[in-house]
This record gives structure tokens, sequence and C-alpha cells, in this order.
């Protein structure tokens, strides 16, 4: 089963605030073979602003560790679901 998820034209600002209540490691893999652990608030600040030029993400997949967050992040990324506090 591939528990990747694509994104497409996410606000990275939003997409951050939804990753940050996940509770396992999420990754994001470019299509250039890229793969940032979005967890790390060093990757945030290093990886991407080399990796996506802009504040949108025009494409990538995201991994996660555990399925809850899978299902947050699909959410967010169908729906534009924001969690809740």
């Amino acid at each position: 089963m591939d528990n990747r998820i694509r994104l497409h034209n996410v606000d990275f600002d939003d997409f951050i605030k939804t990753v940050e209540k996940c509770k396992g490691d999420v990754y994001l893999e470019t299509a250039d073979g890229d793969v940032l652990n979005l967890k790390s608030k060093l990757c945030q600040m290093l990886g991407i602003s080399t990796i996506l030029a802009n504040t949108e993400i025009s494409e990538a997949t995201v991994r996660c560790a555990n399925i809850d967050d899978e299902t947050l992040l699909f959410r967010f990324n169908l729906y534009g679901e924001k969690p809740q506090d």
C-alpha cells in the first residue's frame, strides 16, 4: 500500500501549521528526489527555502509515519481542513 499523499498548490504556512499537529514524522518528497522531515525545524528553515522558491507547494509528495497524521494531511490537502487547537 502506498501511503503517500500528493500535494498540489498548497499554502505552505497552513501546511506547516497542520504538520505541527501531527504525532509522528512527516516527510516531504520532491520531484527532484529531496526528502525532508518536516517535523524538524531545521529542515523547515533550511531546506524549504531552497527547494520551494515561493509560498505554495506546486507539487510534492508527503509520507507519514503515523496513519492518523496521514488522515489529517489528506483532509487538509483535499478539503482545506485545518486542525482544531
